[in-house]
């Protein structure tokens, strides 16, 4: 394991080579390569071995160049990765063969100059991985009396207590023994909530402390951690990721057996090998190597200008395609703000008291009803107590001491499962959040929630089977089944799953993705395995930069407005895409007779399709002209 690699992380695999500088230099030498050989045309000098002068140049490109994108195009066809490229890489090998040493040249320059478009196109970012494996220390602070000793995170045992510094990572889950303070959990749950910490408090690792040092009794090895879990999820997902063939290699793969054809039947009738060349020099399929990238690039340029960051541009290939809807739950169709709407206190006991101790203890929780809780003793201007203990372990609820008094968050289940008398005393049930508050082993107060969707939310998932053709839609969530089936109720789809966690996630995505493409949405490091699996995948909000890195795209500013604003972005980027490929294929089919007939050189074919590759370009960069992009949702109110 490298020395900055994190322990319990999977080492992500960093590139050899990079095949996209290899192919600027590539394209630098073309075109110095063909600009010496007509600087060398009007100069009269003796032939060297045999070679014209002037044909010297080109053989430097021809040799270097040549090389390289032969090699690449191997590398692809042992893949089965049959691209328009193939065609070209015939026609160049045919050109070297026959002595077209410019006409060869010529196919580099048009080969090197669309991957470069489109590497520019893509922009690539690191991967999700490295993202992860930032995020964790390389060493932990380990307690001893009043020793600290600093270790790595494998040699961290269960029991140890761990100092976790200011503004540092949390290397383990544990529970905080000693120190007030608090920790941003956001990068974790993707929820914006600043979490307050004392003894008792649990800590997830990977979230980052506050100001103040807090010791941590370890309960999980580092390998075991919630944090490293996710990280062997996302290392599965991103080795799983489906393959997907890009439109112009969808194209190319009939229209380059289609050239050929054309290009022998040209040889077998005329006996001139010549025109077999001429053929394929004008049947190079640049419309789908320049044209592709350059409506792209448009694409990218105008999400930007509306706040969308494409991460990865075939997504914008993929999204007219998706059939499969599926959306996570809070901060995707909800605004990921709980609400509490309604305290049901029990007889002697009133409602802002009973607030009041919930809100004390609820000061040390992760769980996004705190922030709800915490809002509504704000509104009622409680002063919050002391609390001397606290403990939060998963499915048991919350309880600490305050003020003298045991309190406890719990919820309804648990309560009619330690007494199933408590069915007569709590109040009926009913859809969206609750818990049950405690106090002193009796039953206090039930609090109501709210997670409201969003305004255009119903709108928005309506829209999408008779607008954008989906023909299945879904609601996975984390969250409990009431609550999921209740905003499913609200907005109108008809297939939900509740309390689903990562791993389960990318089972159901993956399995949907591989009946028909889908798309998936969500915000939280937990979804980011699912996003990378999907395919197409999108991040909604901007709190975890871990799920931006596995998705194809990144919508910061939560909008659902916007989502469909890409939606018709890549609707048009496609339509205009295919306009500019397939109008520059039928010119090419005509020139390809004309070739065949014997009229076009390969020289002259090479000029000829440069000439057909600018009214490729001409209209793919119409898009970049479009300023107003038609939207079928209006905002609603965030």
């Amino acid at each position: 394991m490298p020395a900055d690699q994190p322990a319990g992380v999977p080492s992500p695999k960093k590139a050899l080579w990079s095949a996209v500088r290899l192919n600027r230099a590539v394209l630098a030498l073309t075109v110095i390569g063909i600009v010496a050989h007509f600087a060398l045309m009007p100069i009269a000098m003796a032939p060297v071995l045999g070679f014209a002068t002037m044909d010297w140049p080109l053989f430097g490109v021809v040799a270097f160049g040549g090389g390289v994108l032969i090699v690449e195009i191997v590398l692809k066809l042992l893949q089965r990765d049959f691209g328009a490229d193939f065609l070209a890489v015939i026609a160049f090998i045919t050109g070297v063969v026959l002595g077209e040493y410019l006409a060869a040249s010529l196919i580099i320059l048009m080969l090197s100059g669309g991957q470069v478009l489109e590497a520019f196109a893509m922009r690539k970012a690191s991967s999700a991985l490295n993202a992860l494996a930032d995020r964790m220390p390389t060493v932990a602070h380990r307690k001893d009396g009043e020793n600290i000793t600093d270790i790595g995170l494998d040699d961290i045992a269960i029991g140890d207590l761990i100092a976790v510094f200011p503004h540092d990572t949390a290397p383990v889950d544990g529970v905080v023994v000693d120190g007030h303070g608090s920790m941003d959990e956001s990068y974790l749950t993707g929820e914006p909530y600043v979490v307050s910490k004392a003894p008792g408090a649990s800590v997830l690792s990977g979230a980052i402390n506050g100001d103040a040092v807090l010791v941590v009794r370890a309960e999980r090895r580092a390998r075991e951690s919630r944090y490293a879990q996710i990280m062997q999820v996302m290392q599965e997902a991103e080795q799983k990721r489906p393959k997907i063939r890009r439109l112009g290699d969808q194209i190319g793969a009939w229209f380059a057996p289609f050239a050929l054809l054309v290009a022998f039947i040209a040889w077998y009738l005329s006996g001139d090998s010549v025109r077999f060349l001429a053929v394929l020099v004008v049947a190079t399929p640049c419309p789908l190597l320049i044209a592709i990238p350059i409506t792209i690039m448009s694409a990218i340029s105008m999400a930007a200008r509306r706040g969308i960051v494409i991460r990865d541009p075939t997504v914008l290939e993929r999204l007219p395609t998706c059939k499969t809807a599926i959306f996570d739950k809070t901060g995707t169709l909800t605004y990921g703000r709980p609400e509490l709407v309604e305290i049901l206190p029990v007889t002697g006991r009133t409602a802002s008291d009973v607030l009041r101790l919930a809100a004390s203890l609820e000061r040390y929780s992760k769980h996004p009803l705190a922030v709800a809780v915490l809002a509504g003793a704000k509104d009622r201007k409680l002063a919050l107590g002391d609390v001397a203990r606290v403990s939060e372990k998963p499915g048991q609820g919350l309880t600490g001491a305050v003020d003298g008094h045991d309190v406890a968050v719990t919820h309804r289940k648990k309560l009619i499962a330690g007494d199933p008398a408590m069915v007569d005393i709590l109040p009926p049930s009913v859809s969206g959040l609750e818990c049950a508050i405690m106090v002193d082993g009796a039953y206090a107060a039930t609090f109501r929630f709210r997670d409201n969707p969003r305004a255009d939310g119903k709108h928005f998932v309506g829209h999408l089977g008779p607008v954008h053709h989906f023909k299945k839609i879904m609601l996975l969530s984390g969250d409990r089944e009431s609550e999921v089936s209740h905003l499913s109720q609200l907005l109108g789809i008809d297939e939900s799953l509740a309390s689903q966690s990562p791993e389960q996630k990318v089972a159901i995505v993956r399995r949907e993705a591989a009946n028909a493409p889908t798309l998936f949405m969500g915000d939280g490091i937990n979804d980011a395995p699912a996003l990378a699996v999907a395919t197409v995948g999108i991040a909604f909000g901007k709190h975890s930069s871990v799920t931006a890195e596995a998705a194809g795209a990144v919508i910061p500013e939560s909008s659902l407005q916007t989502v469909d604003e890409l939606f018709h972005i890549s609707i048009t980027m496609r339509r205009i895409l295919l306009q500019s490929v397939i109008g520059g294929m039928v010119l090419s089919i005509i020139a390809m007779g004309f070739a065949a007939l014997g009229y076009i050189s390969p020289v002259m074919g090479a000029v000829l399709q440069e000439g057909i590759d600018v009214i490729a370009i001409a209209n793919a960069l119409r898009l970049s002209l479009v300023h107003n992009i038609h939207a079928d949702l209006v905002d609603g109110d965030d």
